[in-house]
């Protein structure tokens, strides 16, 4: 998708979001409104869920869209780690060829990480979207991405 139509889409989601958001403080259930539409209103967005981290240092699956997913990641291992770990946006245009990566789903060809801060700015898990198509994601994306990731917690 074009960059300007893919920002487009993004500010949309992102209003859109923002007034169901004020419905409920609750976190899962914003999660779960963000993986939803995030999944049905992007292009190539094959599997989009949150990754958790545990009160015992754990990354376990929450919510999400798509097939079904590993439900808790091997420590320190793979692109949602890395996004925890570096506390940073991940992008993988190839996740063949990414050291470690973790394939939960052989379809899975590339992927964003986006890290999930809690109010005090503590990260606390990642939003993880794969593509079954190569070099989906880019800037645009993990910037758009990033702001509607904001949302969660305010």
């Amino acid at each position: 998708m074009e960059n300007a139509k893919k920002q487009g889409r993004y500010d949309r989601i992102y209003k859109q979001l923002k007034d169901l958001m004020s419905k409920s403080e609750d976190a899962n259930a914003r999660m779960c409104s963000i993986a939803s539409l995030l999944h049905h209103k992007m292009e190539g967005f094959f599997w989009t869920g949150f990754y958790m981290l545990t009160t015992d240092n754990r990354l376990v699956v929450r919510t999400y869209q798509g097939p079904v997913a590993c439900m808790e990641l091997t420590k320190h291992v793979g692109v949602c780690w890395s996004g925890i770990n570096q506390q940073k946006s991940i992008i993988v245009p190839n996740v063949h060829e990414y050291s470690g990566h973790i394939a939960c789903d052989s379809r899975s060809k590339s992927e964003i990480v986006i890290p999930v801060k809690n109010k005090s700015g503590r990260v606390v898990g990642v939003l993880d979207v794969d593509s079954d198509k190569l070099d989906v994601f880019d800037s645009t994306d993990a910037e758009g991405l990033k702001r509607i990731v904001s949302l969660i917690f305010k």
